[in-house]
């Protein structure tokens, strides 16, 4: 009988946060496209399994067949995924084709994979940095492992070369990027820990043969984004358990930043979620600086230099929650997404990507959020490339012309900040322009195909959707659709007709809009629903409306854990929920401001590197208690909904007073609601 081992460890307080990792969480089916294998906070390098029939990320949860091990893979992300270069494969006999790994057993934690198979092989993976360790048991007999240099998912490799010395294969591997829009290439350096004769009979593949006696066989691998020494230098030799624990400390640190305590199951769920925040961008930089830029020069930085991004996907969520819950690594990540428009941005990929990576859209959105948090950032040195992103942006589309329109305030906004005020009042004019588009597409929800996927040429989402898409302007957004009562009445409509589709990004912001309105408690009540509760979901990311529509929670700490054709997409829904649980919501990306909520436990710590924390404790604390009945800040009676970074970040206490029915005066008075005027 099969046994497979998810997770395991107790849920107190002061437990090691690693071991509420559930990491197959999000593995079966199109349920998040995630998987569980050994990876390290940021890194390039994430070893796991390859399965059959092959997904998006290389693994299905299901699947008792396994066709190897890969090294890389981009966590959550759609195109069919994006990575699995080079497939290591045991194997048992002469030919790696004539052996079968079928699953028997399995177990994983953060930085560790192992899986048993059927004919006696074990594998085990750890992995730290920019390092991984396999470990393979093999019974007595003619053995081997196979290495297929070639291998990509969807057929996307592009080219590589490789050298053999001794026990070590090196070389370099091309691949296109998600979606196939650019290329990347990676440096790898990989050694036997046991002697080994090579066997090279088809082009990129090669056989690693071993003694008939020899029982275990450790294999080494190092990733770097510059060259093959760099590549060498990465690796680890401890032995195979002090990397495993060396990876698990690491993930306790970065998991440990922010506490919560409530019920164990849903603190499993959180740990879970917060993990998948934690994988990308990757560090590309070496230990002297060194790194590759995306114009593929030599480049060398004081501070750590990132790259891997699906901005578009994660900028609402994933990137505002690494600025507040992770500062000393986010400064360097805002840095390097800066970097961008020094050696060479593309909206996608570019021809020469150190690592992996998805889209960048707006960009210009996330470095103006990072800067109005206190984050450090050279925008005069940008600004020309910044001004000619905003300058070919496309307004076609309903939906781009809305979105087009947010890049062109945040441009604008920049250019206030280092006082060119001109030209930051000629892209605020462009801006407001928004409007225009609005009124035309968006007005008018008598029209028929207002709910429809796709409709007009836009991307994944409906008129409903996208209508919402101006979070830098809700108080011009408000006049738009006639006023605070229209306004709450649409936004009823919108959620009580189950309009939105929380499979994707465009409308993830929407239920914190109530707390512009007179209503805020409405806010309150969405955010639990949608993070914990029961939920109909009409849409998904396959352009379908009804059929087979979803009934039930969207997050559940399950191998089918998100709704059908949801994918976390690097981080971005996972953070969604780890703002949901916490009880904070960026209000507008590019205003340094946290909408309230009650949080899903009972308290909530960030605690940050420095020394400083913040807390929020929840006073009357319930499954059904989301409404906000009053809330003290620094033990002061606090009527606003509202924080800034600044008051978070410097520390101190938030309680909430929770209630189970609505306190409809709460948060009403002396409301943020962001304004282009400003």
């Amino acid at each position: 009988m099969e046994k497979v081992v998810r997770f395991s460890g107790s849920n107190t307080g002061d437990s090691p946060k690693a071991e509420l990792v559930n990491v197959f969480l999000g593995s079966s089916g199109d349920h998040g496209q995630l998987s569980p294998a050994a990876s390290y906070p940021f890194s390039m390098m994430s070893i796991g399994p390859q399965t059959y029939p092959t997904t998006h990320m290389g693994y299905e949860y299901l699947a008792k067949t396994f066709l190897g091990f890969t090294m890389n893979r981009f966590e959550g992300v759609g195109c069919e995924g994006s990575g699995g270069n080079i497939l290591i494969k045991p194997f048992l006999g002469k030919s790696p084709h004539e052996t079968t790994l079928t699953k028997i057993s399995e177990d994983a934690s953060p930085g560790f994979y192992r899986v048993g198979f059927s004919n006696r092989i074990t594998a085990e993976v750890a992995v730290y940095k920019k390092a991984g360790l396999q470990r393979f048991y093999f019974p007595e007999g003619e053995k081997g492992v196979y290495l297929d240099l070639s291998h990509a998912f969807v057929n996307r490799f592009v080219a590589e070369e490789h050298v053999l010395e001794g026990s070590s294969v090196n070389g370099w591997v091309e691949s296109k990027t998600t979606c196939g829009a650019g290329t990347y290439r990676l440096y790898y350096y990989l050694r036997f820990r046991q002697p080994v004769h090579w066997s090279h009979k088809e082009k990129h593949k090669l056989i690693a043969i071993l003694p008939a006696d020899q029982k275990v066989a450790e294999v080494e691998i190092g990733f770097s984004s510059v060259d093959v020494p760099y590549a060498k230098a990465s690796l680890e030799t401890g032995s195979f358990e002090e990397i495993k624990n060396k990876s698990a400390q690491d993930w306790n640190k970065m998991l440990g930043q922010i506490q919560v305590k409530g019920a164990p199951e849903r603190e499993k769920l959180f740990y879970s979620l917060l993990y998948r925040t934690l994988q990308s961008p990757y560090v590309v930089s070496e230990k002297d600086g060194t790194f590759r830029a995306t114009d593929g020069s030599l480049q060398s930085s004081a501070a750590a230099v990132y790259n891997g991004w699906s901005i578009w996907d994660n900028y609402k969520t994933q990137l505002p929650l690494l600025s507040l819950a992770y500062p000393d690594q986010f400064q360097n990540i805002a840095t390097s997404i800066a970097n961008l428009y020094r050696y060479g941005k593309k909206d996608y990929a570019t021809a020469h990507e150190p690592s992996n990576t998805v889209r960048t859209e707006h960009a210009g959105v996330a470095l103006l959020d990072a800067y109005r948090k206190g984050y450090t950032l050279d925008f005069e040195g940008i600004r020309d490339s910044l001004v000619q992103e905003v300058d070919k942006l496309d307004f076609g589309r309903p939906d781009k012309a809305l979105e087009s329109s947010y890049d062109t305030w945040a441009l604008s906004q920049i250019l206030a900040e280092i006082n060119h005020k001109d030209l930051s009042q000629k892209y605020l004019a462009k801006a407001m322009e928004y409007k225009n588009y609005w009124i035309k597409d968006f007005k008018d929800l008598t029209r028929h195909d207002v709910d429809r996927m796709s409709v007009r040429g836009m991307y994944q989402g409906t008129v409903w959707q996208y209508r919402w898409s101006v979070p830098f302007d809700v108080k011009g957004l408000i006049h738009l659709t006639g006023g605070d009562e229209a306004f709450v009445q649409q936004l009823d409509e919108f959620f009580g007709r189950d309009l939105f589709n929380r499979a994707n990004e465009p409308d993830l912001h929407v239920p914190s809009m109530y707390n512009a309105s007179k209503e805020p408690w409405k806010a309150q009540g969405w955010m639990h629903k949608l993070a914990v509760d029961t939920v109909v979901q009409h849409y998904f990311n396959d352009n379908s409306r009804g059929i087979g529509s979803y009934i039930g929670p969207i997050f559940k700490n399950q191998p089918a854990a998100y709704l059908r054709t949801m994918d976390d997409d690097a981080g971005a829904m996972s953070s969604w929920f780890v703002f949901a649980a916490t009880g904070i919501y960026p209000a507008a990306i590019g205003w340094p401001v946290y909408y309230l909520h009650v949080p899903l436990f009972e308290s909530v710590e960030f605690k940050w590197p420095d020394g400083k924390n913040f807390s929020i404790e929840v006073q009357g604390h319930t499954a059904n208690s989301c409404y906000v009945k009053e809330a003290f800040l620094n033990g002061k009676k606090l009527s606003r909904n509202w924080l800034t970074h600044e008051e978070i970040a410097r520390g101190g206490n938030l309680r909430i007073v929770a209630s189970e029915t609505p306190e409809k005066t709460w948060g009403v008075e002396n409301r943020w609601v962001s304004t282009i005027d400003k």
